[in-house]
């Protein structure tokens, strides 16, 4: 009776604590809309808000890019470019297991999977490997593909070149 009791405390006191913000471990790709619930336009705030205030720093990069990873000095995660405070590109890291589309396109799935489910696509060559893209009102779709395999999922504004 008192473990039921103190369980069921337990509970009530986790359901009033608010979730932490975390990178998702099987985040979603929503063409055209979001990526691991980041959506383009959205500020800085907001996402710190949905990912946590953990995240490193690109030194180098011409705009201004968050690396959000499970751990320090992995590589697995999500980039967050932002210009002028909004998102303005996210996209996958180092193929994170897990992430997916809604209807099951997986990380890892052959290019041929790619292409049968989004559907025709445009190919952008980048150094060592390519984007197929697809283009919306306002959105860049990527599925960025290293040897044969899906590597990345990626979100940008439309005609956005998608060579990170």
């Amino acid at each position: 009776m008192v473990r039921t009791g103190i369980c069921l405390s337990l509970l009530a006191f986790a359901a009033v604590v608010p979730a932490r913000a975390a990178l998702p471990r099987q985040g979603v790709f929503v063409p055209g809309r979001s990526l691991g619930g980041v959506r383009l336009g959205e500020t800085g705030s907001a996402v710190g808000s949905s990912l946590g205030r953990e995240h490193g720093v690109c030194r180098g990069c011409a705009t201004t890019t968050w690396y959000f990873t499970y751990r320090p000095f992995d590589q697995h995660g999500l980039g967050v470019e932002l210009s002028h405070g909004r998102v303005s590109g996210v996209y996958t890291l180092w193929r994170p297991s897990g992430w997916h589309e809604p209807d099951g396109l997986g990380l890892g799935a052959f290019e041929g999977q790619v292409t049968a489910s989004v559907g025709p696509l445009v190919v952008v060559d980048c150094t060592g490997y390519h984007v197929l893209v697809s283009d919306m009102r306002s959105t860049r779709s990527a599925y960025y593909i290293v040897n044969g395999r899906l590597w990345a999922f990626g979100l940008f504004d439309r005609g956005a070149d998608p060579c990170r």
